[in-house]
């Protein structure tokens, strides 16, 4: 094989076909742009074609194809990446967009170093963070059904004034409208079966919740959930979150990267003497910037170590108990110096985006490539 030839692939990847665009060397045209079904025995027979030419690097948009064709390239010897859609460069004046054409501007602009590639997870981790989701999933699931419940008891002149809604009093009082003779027959059954509902998503939500606690105290998770849960706002969910969503973040080499990367940095559009800073970016991973945000509400109170976080911090590292104590201070007071003349979310997305500096702090340091292979060995 002559090593001596390189050649660039851009794959635009559908369900049942792939589009590839072909560039030697720095070819400012493809060699060829071909049409592929989407079997793996094709595509491997294509590719070994030109790996007997040279050497191949391959290129495709990360989208709900997930990560099966990088991975059997890489099985089968092929350098093989995926590009973050929404910061692949376009020109103002694009306005024509087939498959030919995605495949041949990844090649080219993979081969240019133009294109900002993702981290990609091993499989282990990808299952983990599907769980995690599924949990997120039906944690939503369970929100629709309480507001089922709610607004059909509102239509029948049923409304709970005595305490907060999805008590213990709360349920109890559902209960006693579901009584014999309170409701008519078909409310009765559309009641019933609303609440049966609702009670089977919290019976899953709860298995699931068991199984990603089990999950935390696993070699591959353990340092890292127990550090995140040192601090204010975080408990095992939340933390199992971060980490499998980030992953490592010694690939991010300072805070305002990872703080970039979820999205908490604000926009600008600036020129000349101006500056004009708008709204955060909402960039990256929604998932993590939810998480982050709803983890800094607790921050609006005073610093305060109570038996909850007690308990988390026990034998842990003193570093990240310090980080921890520093972190409560800072925040609680830049949001109240900041509630003063900004709206509670707004400052409460500002102190989510200074916890990412501490949290990066006490993470960054974690090799979770070592752990890793503990996991795997375990």
């Amino acid at each position: 094989m002559s090593s001596s030839i390189n050649f660039w692939v851009g794959l635009d990847v559908h369900k049942d076909s792939i589009t590839a665009a072909v560039f030697k060397d720095r070819d400012p045209e493809p060699l060829h742009v071909d049409r592929l079904p989407y079997d793996f025995r094709k595509i491997r027979r294509y590719f070994q074609r030109l790996q007997a030419q040279g050497t191949v690097r391959a290129c495709y948009e990360a989208s709900g194809a997930g990560y099966v064709l990088q991975r059997s390239l890489l099985q089968w010897g092929v350098e093989c990446h995926l590009a973050a859609p929404s910061l692949i460069p376009r020109r103002p004046g694009e306005r024509r967009k087939t498959d030919r054409r995605d495949a041949i501007k990844i090649g080219r602009d993979f081969r240019d170093d133009r294109l900002v590639l993702i981290h990609i997870p091993t499989e282990e981790d990808e299952r983990v963070r599907d769980l995690v989701r599924c949990r997120e999933t039906f944690q939503r699931e369970i929100v629709k059904s309480r507001h089922y419940i709610l607004k059909f008891m509102r239509r029948r002149g049923f409304v709970f004034r005595e305490a907060n809604n999805w008590t213990v009093r709360h349920l109890n009082w559902i209960r006693q409208v579901l009584a014999p003779g309170t409701l008519a027959e078909e409310d009765h059954t559309v009641l019933s079966e609303y609440l049966a509902l609702l009670e089977y998503k919290l019976q899953r939500r709860d298995e699931l919740d068991r199984r990603i606690e089990a999950l935390a105290l696993t070699p591959r998770y353990k340092p890292v959930v127990e550090r995140l849960c040192c601090f204010r706002g975080f408990k095992t969910q939340a933390a199992m979150v971060i980490a499998t969503e980030l992953g490592d973040l010694r690939r991010f080499s300072s805070p305002r990267q990872l703080m970039a990367y979820v999205g908490l940095v604000p926009s600008e559009h600036s020129s000349g003497p101006r500056q004009r800073l708008g709204s955060i970016t909402k960039a990256g991973n929604s998932r993590v910037r939810h998480t982050l945000i709803q983890a800094a509400w607790p921050y609006r109170k005073r610093p305060a170590v109570g038996a909850p976080l007690r308990r988390r911090q026990q034998g842990q590292d003193p570093g990240v108990i310090r980080h921890s104590w520093k972190c409560q201070q800072r925040l609680y007071s830049l949001f109240h110096r900041l509630a003063v003349k900004k709206p509670a979310q707004v400052a409460v997305t500002a102190i989510a985006r200074e916890m990412v500096g501490f949290l990066w702090a006490v993470l960054h340091e974690v090799d979770v490539s070592k752990l890793q292979e503990v996991s795997a060995t375990a």
